[in-house]
């Protein structure tokens, strides 16, 4: 009877280190656009990453308990800040396209997000009243964000109220409560 062969490696096996799929992780839920499932690969990841850093560091439970919560929330403040800072440029270009607009007047915005956690945007806005002017220059806008007609959806349009103020030469959003709908608490 011929005796089987096992298949002979060709090259240094590797193993994938806990850091190199977080990596992985990341990258491709920063490729999906997907804010929930950043969110989520994000926590993981730090999950995993945490666990293989305790391993490494300790044996006793309580502290690798403690080494991993600690990873986990570090990524999800971490999570929390990329998201403000979408949110942040978003607003800031509203502002930029509504600041210089008369009362009544319309205009188109759109963002193209750097950060691809969320989908890039686009909408109207108009100045619905001046409330101040003179040292403090503010305007309270409205503003649509579109969503275009799908094989799956028809075109519809949301719409918010926020306020702008002058800060120098630029507009900058002044209004908390009103986007709290649309951004949450992470404005």
């Amino acid at each position: 009877m011929p005796e089987r062969s096992s298949p002979v490696p060709t090259g240094p096996r590797r193993r994938a280190t806990p850091f190199a799929l977080l990596i992985v992780l990341a990258a491709g839920a920063a490729l999906s656009g997907c804010s929930s499932l950043y969110s989520e690969t994000a926590t993981t990841g730090a999950g995993i990453a945490g666990a293989a850093v305790a391993a490494k560091v300790t044996n006793n439970a309580a502290v690798a308990t403690g080494i991993g919560l600690g990873v986990v929330a570090a990524a999800r403040a971490g999570v929390q800040y990329s998201e403000r800072v979408v949110h942040r440029n978003t607003q800031d270009r509203i502002a930029q396209i509504a600041g210089p607009l008369d009362v009544g007047a319309v205009a188109t915005w759109s963002i193209t997000h750097s950060m691809p956690i969320e989908d890039d945007e686009h909408g109207r806005v108009t100045v619905s009243r001046s409330i101040s002017s003179g040292a403090l220059d503010c305007k309270e806008i409205v503003f649509s964000v579109d969503h275009n007609a799908t094989k799956d959806a028809a075109a519809s349009s949301a719409f918010y109220v926020a306020s702008i103020c002058r800060d120098g030469s630029a507009w900058k959003w002044a209004s908390a409560e009103p986007a709290t709908e649309r951004w949450g608490s992470l404005q």
